[in-house]
């Protein structure tokens, strides 16, 4: 290469701007995922419970889909990611729940009018429930030693399950009002833990307490 060519390739090498490459540092997911299944655990059990004379959860879809479901399954992949295999495993499988849920409130799949009897209807949806509700029991062994306030969702869920389980299968309405009470209990243990993680010392002047059931820190 001629001195002039060596010349020309250094001032074009000096004319192109350099970009760094991005940082590696992931934010924490589980805020995120936690908030989305807070507020939608806290619309679906409000509506359960019939606040305001509501006994349409039409409106409620929109976030079952978006919120729950969607962004609970992104919080959920970011959280395989950093390596957190309970909370994916729980983002993932609760946004698919809220998913399959609004699915069968939406008329356009015909699911409900599927079933010639409420009856029938409501059998099939404990069903459904009773599978949620032995999942829940699982990540709640699962959860014995992370912190207590993981264990007290986990168990606030397996109450809530449970009881509209029952609710379906015996077709009373008084222990759905019950399971739409639990409900709420759950969505503030939600935000309680979403919190509990959304404040660090880096961004507020306090943080939440709570206990570490973890051995290795006792």
């Amino acid at each position: 290469m001629s001195d002039e060519e060596k010349i020309l390739s250094n001032v074009f090498a000096n004319a192109v701007p350099k970009i760094s490459s991005p940082g590696t540092k992931t934010g924490n997911p589980s805020p995120l995922g936690m908030f989305a299944f807070a507020l939608t655990t806290f619309i679906i059990s409000l509506y359960t419970i019939q606040v305001r004379e509501i006994t349409h959860p039409d409106v409620f879809v929109g976030v079952a889909l978006f919120y729950g479901g969607f962004v609970q399954l992104l919080a959920g992949m970011w959280e395989f990611k950093v390596g957190n295999t309970f909370s994916a495993t729980a983002c993932c499988s609760y946004g698919a729940y809220w998913i399959s849920f609004a699915t069968i409130l939406m008329p356009g799949f015909n699911i409900t009018s599927a079933y010639t009897t409420k009856s029938e209807l409501n059998q099939a949806l404990g069903i459904f429930l009773l599978g949620w509700t032995i999942f829940a029991f699982l990540l709640f062994v699962a959860s014995f030693k992370s912190k207590a306030s993981i264990l007290l969702l986990n168990l606030s869920v397996i109450i809530t399950f449970s009881l509209l389980t029952a609710s379906k299968f015996l077709e009373n309405i008084d222990i759905e009002k019950a399971g739409g009470f639990s409900g709420v209990i759950t969505a503030l243990l939600a935000w309680y833990n979403a919190m509990d993680q959304f404040l660090t010392e880096e961004n507020s002047y306090f943080t939440l307490p709570n206990i570490d059931l973890s051995r290795k820190n006792k």
